[in-house]
């Protein structure tokens, strides 16, 4: 078996629960994920399973890896990503895992590309709480104040917390719980809210 699954974000629902509570859920494509590749301790320095989702073009494919593909009889794929292997499990290339790995009931870590916000300042960016809104204050609510010293040390530290691009960051949400799972069409109903924009690729970890 595989302790997790490349997927895809399809959007979020609502279910009901056994007492009737609205539990909200997002719907995800878990698969069917191919082994693409298998990494061993001798040939690679350490122990992988790489498998790969989603359909890509073969045009848009180049030869290396066309090449990978066609050893485990499979169509490029768009998405390659490697798991730890389960000890004395014996995977081969080519072999499908799909949404049926998980149950209900499984606690998982997600990971995706958050959502680009563009360029954010300081306030949306970092919570920051702004400047004074009255007293002779003219146009700095929203200013981040000071970003260092004068003369000494006539510079800023490295990291200070400013404006600029936000989003687009890898982010890891974890102990979401699986809801329901639909092992014909390879679909996770997993509590609560993943990481990304609908149709984004996804890590699910156990």
């Amino acid at each position: 078996m595989m302790r997790g699954l490349i997927g895809k974000k399809i959007g979020m629902t609502q279910v009901f629960g056994d007492h009737g509570t609205m539990v909200p859920v997002t719907v995800v494509d878990a698969g069917p994920c191919v082994v693409t590749q298998v990494k061993t301790e001798n040939k690679d320095g350490y122990t992988s399973v790489q498998l790969g989702f989603g359909e890509r073009k073969e045009k848009h494919t180049n030869k290396p890896m066309k090449g990978m593909f066609d050893k485990a009889k499979t169509t490029p794929k768009r998405i390659l990503s490697e798991f730890e292997p389960i000890q004395g499990f014996d995977y081969k290339v080519g072999q499908e895992f799909g949404a049926a790995i998980f149950k209900e009931g499984d606690i998982v870590n997600v990971t995706g590309t958050s959502k680009g916000k563009g360029f954010a300042g300081v306030m949306k960016r970092h919570g920051f709480s702004g400047g004074p809104k009255t007293h002779g204050q003219r146009e700095y609510d929203r200013a981040p104040g000071s970003i260092g010293q004068g003369s000494d040390p006539s510079r800023v530290y490295k990291g200070m917390r400013m404006a600029g691009h936000m989003g687009v960051e890898k982010v890891t949400v974890r102990n979401l719980e699986i809801v329901r799972v639909d092992s014909g069409k390879n679909q996770l109903l997993i509590k609560g809210a993943v990481p990304g924009v609908q149709n984004s690729f996804i890590l699910i970890k156990k």
